[in-house]
Formats: C-alpha cells, sequence, structure tokens
C-alpha cells in the first residue's frame, strides 16, 4: 500500500501524503461517493509539497523525460527535498512503471505503480483546484499549451514546412497559365474585329487586355489618352503614338456599346486574373524559401513545386533516390518505352531547369548529375531544422562546372572539399547545424582512408608475396619440389606407355580371333555346297 504519491501536472509536481489507505483499498460505489466530497477526501490525502514549473520550455523538457521513463534534475531535487529526514517505511505511488524504477534505482525509495494508486490520482485530479487553489481555466490553458508543444515535439512538425500549401498553389498556378492564354486569346479575337491594327503593334497579352479596357471605343479617342498608352506600354512613346495613329486609321468596324461592355467586362476579369496569378508566383516564392529553399536556389520555384507535387510531400521526394527523381514526369514514356522494349526516356521535369539545353552532347549524364543534386538538396532541406540557400547555390555551381567540364574539359573541384567550405560558411549562422554535419564529414574522409589503406595494404601484401615467391625459387626445398614434379610426371608417361601397348596386344587378338572365325565360315559354306553337289549326282 502507497503512503504517498506522486502528481504531475502541466503546472508542476505535487506530493500527497496518504492515510488511512484501508479503507479506499475497496474500491466501491460508497467509497467513491465519498471520496467525491472533498472534506471527507482531504482527510485521507494531504499535500505535503508542490514544485511548479518556471517556464513553459520547463514544463516541455520534464514532461519529454517522464514520458520516456527518465527522471530530471528538478524532480530527483524535489524528491530528495521532500524524503530527506525518513525514506523508511515511505512507498511513493507513482504513474509511470518505468518512472518509478528509475526512482527506485536513484533514491532507493520503494515505489507502486497499481490499479489502486491510479484510482486515487483520480480523486486528486478531481479536487486538485480546492488543493492547490488553481482555477480550472488557468489548469486548462496550461494543460492545452503543453500538450501542443509535446505533440509537436513528437511528431517534428513545424508550421512553416507545410508542403501541401506548395502542392495546391502550384498546381492552381499551372491551371492559372492555362486559362489565361485562352482568355488573352479570345480577348484579341474579340476586341481586333473593332480594332485589328492593335494586334498587329501590340504582342504581349496583358497589355492588349490593358489597351483595350483603357481605349474601348476607338472613334472618341483624343491625343491626351498617348501618355496613358505609353504608361501601359512601359514608357514606350513612340509605340504609343503609333497605336493613336493606328486608331484613326483603323479599318475596323464599328461596335454596339453592348458588345463593348461585354469585352471591357471581360477584359476586366482577365486583368484581375493575371494580377493574382503574379501574387500567386509571389506566395510560392515565400513558401518554396521557408520549406525548401536548397532545393528552389538549384532548379527554381516552379520546377522545384512542381517535383514535390509530383512526388506527394517534400519527405517523399527526399526518399526518392536520384534516378525516380531523373525520370519525374516522363511515366508514361517510360512504361510505353518498357512495353516496346525501346529507349526509356532520360529526363521529366528537369529538362525544363536549363541545365540539360546548355549541355550540347552529354545531356544524360547532366540529368543523371542534375538529379542526383536535387535529391541531395531535398535531403538537406526535409531533414535540417535550419534554413539555408547556401548549400542550393553551392550544387547549382556544382551542375555548372560540370557542364563547362564536358563542353571544355576543366576539372571541377572534388564533392567533399566544396561541402567543407559551405560549412565554413554556414557555421557563422548556425553553429549547432555544423556541429551536427562535421563528424559526418569525418566518418566519411576516414571510411575513405581506411579504404584507401585497405587498398595499399592489399598491394603491399601483393608485392610482398610475389618477392617471397621470388626469393624462394633458389631454396632446396623448391628444388626438391621441382624434383618430385619430374618424377610423377616420368611415372604418369610411363603409365600411358603400357596402357597403350596393353590396348595394341588386345586389338591384334581380336583381329587373329575375327579372321579365324572368318575361315572356319568359309570352310563350312564349302563343305555345304560338296554335300549338296554329291546329292545331285546321286
Amino acid at each position: 500500500m502507497a503512503t504517498h504519491i506522486l502528481f504531475e501536472t502541466a503546472t508542476g509536481f505535487h506530493i500527497f501524503s496518504l492515510s488511512g489507505m484501508e479503507s479506499i483499498a475497496e474500491i466501491n460505489d460508497q467509497v467513491q461517493k465519498s471520496m467525491m466530497d472533498f472534506a471527507k477526501f482531504s482527510k485521507v490525502a494531504k499535500l505535503i509539497g508542490s514544485l511548479p514549473f518556471t517556464s513553459a520550455e520547463n514544463a516541455l523538457e520534464n514532461i519529454n523525460s517522464i514520458s520516456e521513463g527518465l527522471l530530471t534534475e528538478l524532480l530527483l531535487n524535489f524528491l530528495k527535498q521532500t524524503f530527506s529526514k525518513k525514506t523508511e517505511g515511505i512507498i511513493l505511488g507513482v504513474s509511470d512503471n518505468k518512472l518509478a524504477a528509475s526512482i527506485q534505482e536513484l533514491l532507493s525509495l520503494s515505489c507502486l505503480s497499481n490499479l489502486q494508486t491510479t484510482e486515487i490520482m483520480r480523486f486528486i485530479r478531481y479536487h486538485l483546484d480546492s488543493f492547490t487553489k488553481l482555477k480550472d481555466q488557468d489548469l486548462i490553458k496550461a494543460q492545452l499549451g503543453l500538450g501542443h508543444s509535446y505533440s509537436r515535439s513528437k511528431i517534428k512538425f513545424n508550421v512553416h514546412k507545410v508542403d501541401n500549401m506548395v502542392i495546391q498553389s502550384i498546381c492552381l498556378l499551372e491551371q492559372l497559365d492555362k486559362d489565361l492564354n485562352t482568355f488573352f486569346m479570345r480577348i484579341r479575337e474579340w476586341y481586333s474585329w473593332h480594332f485589328p491594327e492593335l494586334l498587329k503593334i501590340v504582342d504581349e497579352n496583358i497589355h492588349f487586355a490593358k489597351l483595350a479596357k483603357l481605349i474601348q471605343d476607338k472613334s472618341k479617342i483624343n491625343e491626351e489618352i498617348i501618355p496613358e498608352i505609353a504608361q501601359i506600354v512601359e514608357g514606350n512613346e513612340s509605340l504609343a503614338k503609333d497605336i493613336y495613329s493606328a486608331s484613326k486609321a483603323s479599318m475596323g468596324g464599328d461596335i454596339s456599346n453592348i458588345d463593348l461592355e461585354t469585352v471591357i467586362h471581360f477584359a476586366e476579369r482577365v486583368i484581375s486574373l493575371d494580377a493574382y496569378r503574379t501574387q500567386l508566383v509571389g506566395y510560392l516564392n515565400k513558401k518554396m524559401q521557408d520549406i525548401a529553399p536548397n532545393l528552389s536556389a538549384l532548379v527554381g520555384d516552379r520546377i522545384g513545386a512542381k517535383l514535390i507535387s509530383r512526388a506527394g510531400s517534400l519527405t517523399n521526394l527526399a526518399k526518392y533516390p536520384a534516378s525516380t527523381v531523373q525520370i519525374l514526369g516522363a511515366e508514361k514514356a517510360l512504361f510505353r518505352a518498357m512495353k516496346v522494349r525501346g529507349k526509356t526516356p532520360k529526363y521529366g521535369i528537369i529538362f525544363n531547369s536549363g541545365f540539360i539545353e546548355k549541355a550540347q552532347k552529354n545531356k544524360g549524364r547532366i540529368a543523371r548529375c542534375l538529379s542526383n543534386k536535387i535529391s541531395i538538396a531535398t535531403r538537406i532541406d526535409c531533414f535540417s531544422d535550419n534554413a539555408t540557400s547556401k548549400f542550393g547555390t553551392v550544387l547549382k555551381q556544382q551542375v555548372e562546372d560540370r557542364i563547362k567540364f564536358f563542353n571544355s574539359g576543366v576539372a571541377p573541384k572534388r564533392n567533399l572539399d566544396v561541402m567543407r567550405d559551405v560549412i565554413k560558411e554556414v557555421e557563422r549562422d548556425f553553429p549547432d547545424m555544423v556541429e551536427e554535419a562535421e563528424p559526418e564529414l569525418k566518418s566519411s574522409s576516414s571510411k575513405k582512408r581506411s579504404a584507401a589503406g585497405s587498398d595499399e595494404k592489399k598491394s603491399s601484401k601483393k608485392s610482398k608475396k610475389e618477392t617471397s615467391d621470388d626469393m624462394e625459387v633458389d631454396t632446396p626445398k623448391k628444388e626438391k619440389k621441382s624434383e618430385k614434379k619430374s618424377e610423377k610426371k616420368s611415372e604418369k608417361k610411363s603409365e600411358k606407355k603400357e596402357k597403350e601397348e596393353k590396348e595394341e596386344k588386345k586389338e591384334k587378338k581380336e583381329k587373329k580371333s575375327s579372321s579365324s572365325d572368318k575361315k572356319e565360315k568359309k570352310e563350312k559354306k564349302e563343305e555345304k555346297k560338296d554335300d549338296k553337289k554329291d546329292k545331285k549326282k546321286k
């Protein structure tokens, strides 16, 4: 039976002393009803010590260690202070078995964790506000905040790395590009019925839509509108004058007010859609800088977002090998080639990055190199806590150096040296990140050195064996071995000769026997013939 109870809350630790445990040992309806009354329960349980948490970080640290069954320094000191005088005869009731075992090891306190302790803790939780004189709202807020922080630390959730927003925004951006292209072509065809010369003068779609909204009826414009036209056409006054003069000498037909209003209303909608598209591009750029800064620095915002969208998430893209990243977006061509047993595609979405277009002949090699760097950049972005784009810029420079190597033959730097230089640059901003990365680099370099050392040892062993063989040629042991080999060879030759002689004798005997058999057959035939002749004569 427990004599004391350790009770953990979101605000701190509490220790209760228990008396009259025999009455609580039998948990039935009458006992539960009586224990719901604070006046009766306060006679059984008394608060003898409490230790509040100093901050939310302190509470999170303690709850993380308690969930793993570890004893923190704060709780250890608190237990030592409360049970400093007497430890004999004290049985501490704890909710977790692992925590009870760790307390028992460090403090030599006998701990207990069973159904009775959980029932007593349930009554303590019910009367906690009256024991500690805390409001229920404050306790609920503390529990809510600690619960959110605890779950976030467990699942490693980061609000800034929600890649679902990137996936949805890139899909919307691609759809907007298609829709805006069709809408702009519709405005060009629609308004060119009234002002066909504007179609030949202005090339950009957004400028055409803004000019259609500004000019409206070509027969009503004046020279005062030229500066506004020049502002739309990015300050080109000569082009604005050409548009004005073309409107005065236009061969287009007249248009009714209702038709003109519908065209202008549609142009306003398309202009607002284009403005939203530019806003969406800026939003995508910000999200990519938060989620995958190295990937966006290497390939760009749109291609990086397309890769994340195609993979399903940033973690899935980080788990993909470089060969899968290389073909992302070309799955149909890949399966078609596998059915026909033809040549498989060398690149998918990464073709639009610009690196492959720069490569003249070695496009497949550059695609493999680029996919390798993309996989490195995504893994850094996915599994690193600190966001930086320096690795992405260095990886981009490595791809450009590889293109130069294939075109001109200039050898690039080693990857290990480049990464060490980047880590030195990042060390100023994120020292924690560098401390985690340096041992990995050291282990990789040590592995390479050990591999090189093992190769050298193998080569030295081979050379030693060769020299030892050369030295052993002149020794008497070697001579004896050679003599034995020659004797064995001579014995084998003699055995072969004997076998050949025996075979020749057998063949001769067989020939003799066959010849004698033939003679006997002839004699028998002749005898038969003579017998027949004698019979005929008779």
